[in-house]
């Protein structure tokens, strides 16, 4: 090699280093205006861009290779995405979640605490700022905003009118201001809800001759949240077609006309009474749910000769291009399978002997954590607990099904609420998300009432009244599937200005009271910590001029919550208004209820929701609920709380003001 040669070889490498320096320094310095320059890191923004280009290019390889899109969650289970199109590399992020609807796809991140989202609408862009993703024509706003909420964001919601936080003018005694219930009258099983043009429909049979007449017919409530209702009057009329009154059933929406009624037709299949013998009927509605008629051959299903032949659960088998009915008969549940709607064929039937009448049937598909892979059935009946010391409530069971008959994974039933009064419970998901968070999560609603004393309770006017709706998940718990429960998001929307309480040392005595809102409406959150698990026992006592009508507790050393009401107005003999059996309500009443829930390291969570007249608890998260009613006497509400040997400390209270959701 010559000198001159060298020297411009050396020159040329020289120049190409500069240059190189150059370009990393315009890249680094773009990385750090993106994503912070004090620190020199790559921030969340370029995270997050760079986790999405990886899930877009697994969905784009799950396509290719499957015809199909993937979902994932990365804090459940769902990993569809990854086995179908590649492995992603996440382990910078805090979560990420992906959903597809068959020709397009959702995918969001959450890195440091906040949220990036990208789409098959996007070419490369990770937006934070989520109303500028273009989604999907067949991803809507619901799905999106579902998937955001299982990243952690929470939708921000106005803080109601204060006027709504008063205490009543109107109707002073027991009426909740946040818990559906009849204006007047009479009110039990609520009928599964469906969505159509934007609206909630929900039925419940309502007695307008209560006490004085029997019978019952469906009343129609719309509401656009499943939190605020509004009343559309009677929509099926009892005693108007020789067959009865009108009992709990099913009302679907025909989208596709199998009945013969028309493509969106609303169709309700229910039971009927008429001199003791049970019938399933048929209705159909051509206005959006808001009026019905009576099939000309009804019924459409007769009585064989059954005491117990009721409460008609239609569910869509889109898997065997089928309708699904179960009834209730007595000590087990019929499967009949129909492609019209009008003729039903038997198919099998599921028996239990040791859970008294059942009724009330349910049935619907699930995902385990939230995974495609582990879709599983869901088989339900309010059934009578008394043989394991409970009273009615809702037993249920997961399993398969062939189309035609239920095997059950577990033989043991399992109970959705431990408290006394959740009864005649429906179900149902919400069709505007994916197929995939349809089968994730779900709504319940039951009635908030027990049969032993629902005539003896001392409202004036009104009678019965609903749960508030919750959400359902089904999840692993020691190796078996279980459902949760917890509020339905939109009850947030009326919460007002919440109160954090001190930490505190509970003791044998309770103390100085915390006030609570004049309306006797607020949820109570609190968390407690044992230092002694094998002793203590924590009682969150509600009160009404300074006498305890109720009792929420945790028995660390048992592992469970409870319930007690043995105090209030009810359980001390004010019964019904008029009646002549004040002092002789049923026993059931005063009986203590309780829920397995194991303590997390010593803590426990209890979120109890207070009405005027009725105690929700959700228990770690609604790894177990208690429902109650419960009546106050009159006199200023307060809460304490004691231990009465001591060891447990309050960590974290809060009391948050629930408004009403009628006008004043």
């Amino acid at each position: 090699m010559t000198p001159s040669f060298a020297f411009a070889l050396r020159r040329r490498m020289l120049v190409a280093g500069i240059a190189a320096a150059v370009v990393l320094a315009l890249v680094t310095a773009l990385v750090l205006v993106a994503t912070g320059p004090s620190t020199g890191r790559i921030g969340p923004a370029a995270v997050a861009g760079s986790v999405l280009e990886d899930l877009a290019s697994a969905e784009a390889k799950a396509k290719e290779k499957d015809g199909r899109f993937g979902s994932l969650w990365l804090r459940g289970s769902d990993r569809t995405l990854e086995a179908r199109g590649h492995a992603i590399a996440a382990d910078a992020v805090d979560d990420a979640r992906a959903i597809e609807c068959g020709t397009g796809w959702l995918a969001g991140v959450r890195v440091e605490g906040r949220v990036f989202l990208r789409s098959s609408s996007e070419s490369s862009a990770a937006e934070e700022d989520s109303s500028k993703v273009a989604l999907p024509d067949c991803i809507t706003a619901e799905a999106r905003d579902a998937l955001l909420a299982d990243l952690g964001v929470e939708r921000k919601w106005s803080v109601p009118d204060a006027s709504r936080f008063g205490a009543p003018t109107s109707d002073p005694a027991y009426r909740p201001a946040y818990h559906l219930t009849p204006e007047q009258r009479w009110m039990n099983d609520p009928q599964r809800p469906f969505f159509l043009d934007g609206l909630w429909h929900y039925y419940y049979l309502y007695n307008s001759d209560y006490p004085e007449g029997n019978g019952t017919e469906w009343f129609h409530a719309t509401s656009t949240d499943l939190v605020h209702w509004k009343n559309e009057g009677v929509a099926i009329q009892k005693y108007k077609n020789g067959l009865g009154d009108i009992e709990t059933g099913t009302a679907v929406v025909d989208t596709e006309g199998t009945a013969g009624f028309g493509k969106g037709a609303v169709i309700a299949i229910l039971t009927q009474q008429h001199d003791g013998v049970q019938r399933q009927s048929l209705f159909y509605s051509t206005d959006k749910g808001y009026s019905f008629k009576s099939f000309e051959q009804n019924p459409v299903m007769n009585n064989p000769g059954q005491e117990h032949w009721r409460d008609p659960r239609i569910v869509r088998d889109e898997a065997n291009n089928q309708w699904v009915m179960l009834l209730a008969e007595g000590h087990k549940l019929g499967f009949y399978t129909s492609t019209n709607l009008k003729d039903w064929k038997y198919a099998s039937s599921f028996e239990r002997s040791n859970l008294g009448i059942l009724e009330c049937p349910d049935f619907y598909q699930m995902d385990v954590d939230g995974d495609p892979a582990k879709r599983t059935w869901v088989l339900a009946a309010s059934a009578n607990g008394a043989s394991e010391g409970r009273t009615t409530g809702l037993a249920y069971w997961t399993g398969s099904w062939d189309g035609k008959s239920f095997k059950p994974a577990d033989d043991q039933h399992q109970w959705l609420d431990a408290g006394p009064d959740f009864y005649a419970t429906v179900t149902w998901d919400d069709p505007r998300l994916t197929d995939g968070q349809r089968k994730a999560s779900r709504h319940a609603v039951g009635w908030m009432n027990n049969w032993a004393y629902a005539r003896e309770l001392p409202t004036d006017g009104w009678f019965g009244a609903d749960s508030v709706v919750r959400d359902l998940r089904l999840v692993s718990d020691a190796g078996r599937a279980t459902l949760t429960s917890t509020p339905t998001a939109a009850l947030r929307s009326l919460e007002g200005q919440p109160q954090k309480l001190a930490p505190r040392n509970l003791t044998s005595d309770p103390g100085e009271p915390w006030p609570v809102p004049a309306s006797g409406a607020y949820k109570f959150d609190v968390e407690l910590e044992a230092a002694r698990s094998n002793s203590s026992e924590a009682r969150v006592l509600l009160q009404s001029g300074d006498h305890t009508y109720a009792t929420v507790g945790y028995d660390f050393k048992n592992g469970q919550a409870f319930i007690a009401r043995d105090g209030d107005a009810v359980a001390k003999g004010g019964g019904a208004k008029g009646s002549a059996k004040k002092a002789a309500v049923d026993d059931t009443y005063r009986q203590i209820r309780s829920a397995k829930s194991p303590a997390d390291a010593g803590k426990v969570k209890l979120t109890i929701y207070v009405d005027r007249s009725s105690v929700e608890v959700f228990v770690n998260d609604g790894k177990q609920t208690l429902t109650a009613l419960t009546f106050p006497q009159a006199g200023e509400q307060q809460i304490r709380a004691e231990a009465p040997r001591d060891s447990v400390t309050i960590k974290a209270a809060t009391i948050t003001p629930l408004a009403t959701i009628r006008q004043r």
